[in-house]
């Protein structure tokens, strides 16, 4: 065999094992690749789960003007068992005071913009003094605005976020007890900006494992 023949023998072979690395190199990536969605796509679909959870609104809650007069419809585990009444004027902002205590959001008081917090209505006689230094007493948070006649609803979310809406006339609320509050960190950011990087060894890995 002259040398011409062999050296083109030699630089075919070159090509073809050039093709198969390249090749086999490429199916390694897009394993790689595939795997990578998979674990986005269920870090996605937790990220969505989580998200659904916080913004998902419970009704705590319920303010009834009725006659220019402001009473509460306050539940406890059992359900509804009581309706408070008032002595604040609707007209001026009306303030609903809870207390975020062993993972769960409880009414404290309702006070209206002229009365200090400490002079309002207390509903549970147990979180007149809140032991701020108890790990379990986290936070307070309030919510107000004046209210005309009809019938509003205290919401809070998964997060601890307070709403206060009114409800149409014959709309229907199911309140809930002390609702659980959870910590959801940057739930609103992306998973990831862009997938990591492909190294050039973890290929290789991938190639001859």
């Amino acid at each position: 065999m002259s040398k011409w023949k062999a050296a083109l023998i030699v630089a075919l072979l070159v090509v073809v094992a050039a093709v198969g690395y390249r090749l086999a190199m490429s199916q390694a990536e897009l394993d790689i690749y595939r795997e990578r969605l998979a674990d986005l796509s269920g870090e996605y679909e937790s990220l969505r789960s989580r998200y659904n959870e916080a913004v998902r609104k419970t009704a705590v809650t319920e303010l009834i003007v009725r006659g220019g007069k402001l009473s509460l419809s306050i539940r406890t585990i059992q359900g509804v068992d009581r309706v408070i009444e008032t002595p604040y004027d609707p007209a001026q902002e009306i303030y609903c005071d809870y207390v975020l205590l062993d993972g769960r959001l409880w009414i404290r008081r309702v006070y209206d913009a002229r009365t200090p917090p400490r002079d309002g209505l207390l509903i549970d006689d147990k979180l007149a003094d809140v032991d701020w230094n108890h790990p379990a007493a986290r936070y307070g948070n309030a919510v107000y605005r004046s209210l005309g006649e009809g019938r509003w609803v205290v919401t809070v979310t998964g997060d601890g976020s307070l709403g206060l809406v009114r409800l149409d006339d014959g709309a229907e609320v199911s309140l809930s007890g002390p609702p659980p509050v959870r910590d959801y960190a940057e739930i609103d950011k992306e998973i990831r900006r862009e997938m990591t990087q492909i190294t050039f060894g973890e290929t290789l890995r991938r190639l001859f494992r």
